[in-house]
């Protein structure tokens, strides 16, 4: 049976302590165990050799392991649309509870994830939000976005930045205003204009500065899209 490092290394210092080359204390700090450990390790190599620092149940199947029917069991009953939705914490709660079957949730998790009846959240985000293509050349789609922070770190008044940004290159203009306002971000869309000229498509947020209201006298109420008045 071939050793990992870690057992390697633990034969290395009981025959340095065992050659009295580093004191059976010194063994024991290093191996993160008691000094009597390390004695009785010292007595059973006499015997065992090499194989002392290997663990016992190594290589056997562990106690606590099911059995494929238990497996089989356990999915059939999570297959019932009752438990349809459920994530592993809450399936290993109702196995115990209605079925007296007691198990993990790691240990769940893995048995769920195998028989497709559950899938971690980042791979469901990732099917629900796919990545959008960029654009293939400079000026198809600009965005245009703000944002508040601390930039100054406590240091000076709360700013906003106003920025906009080419999607297929990346490439920007920013400024940081006090008041994120129709002037202030018409100010940067002009640089912009100024410097690299007209983009094909831009893209906003749901900022009310970018919304148009309509307009309607007081007296006469609001007309649904295509209908008229006589």
């Amino acid at each position: 049976m071939a050793l990992t490092q870690k057992e390697r290394d633990r034969l290395d210092l009981l025959k340095q302590a065992k050659r009295w080359q580093i004191t059976q204390r010194k063994a024991a700090q290093q191996m993160k165990v008691s000094e009597r450990w390390v004695r009785k390790l010292l007595q059973r190599m006499k015997t065992e050799k090499n194989k002392v620092v290997v663990h016992k149940l190594r290589g056997r199947p562990s106690n606590r392991r099911r059995s494929a029917e238990q497996h089989e069991r356990m999915v059939q009953i999570l297959s019932d649309p009752l438990y349809a939705g459920y994530g592993p914490t809450l399936a290993a709660e109702r196995l115990k509870a209605k079925h007296g079957i007691r198990i993990g949730r790691e240990g769940l998790r893995q048995l769920m994830m195998q028989a497709g009846l559950w899938r971690a959240r980042w791979r469901r985000a990732e099917a629900v939000h796919a990545w959008r293509p960029r654009r293939s050349q400079f000026g198809e789609l600009v965005q245009w976005d703000s944002s508040t922070h601390n930039w100054l770190e406590g240091r000076g008044p709360q700013l906003k930045l106003i920025r906009l940004i080419d999607d297929a290159t990346s490439r920007s203009l920013l400024r940081f205003v006090e008041h994120d306002s129709v002037e202030e971000n018409f100010r940067l869309l002009e640089r912009w204009l100024r410097t690299f000229g007209r983009m094909q498509c831009c893209y906003t947020d749901k900022a009310a500065l970018f919304r148009t209201t309509e307009k309607r006298r007081r007296d006469r109420p609001h007309s649904p899209p295509g209908s008229s008045r006589a």
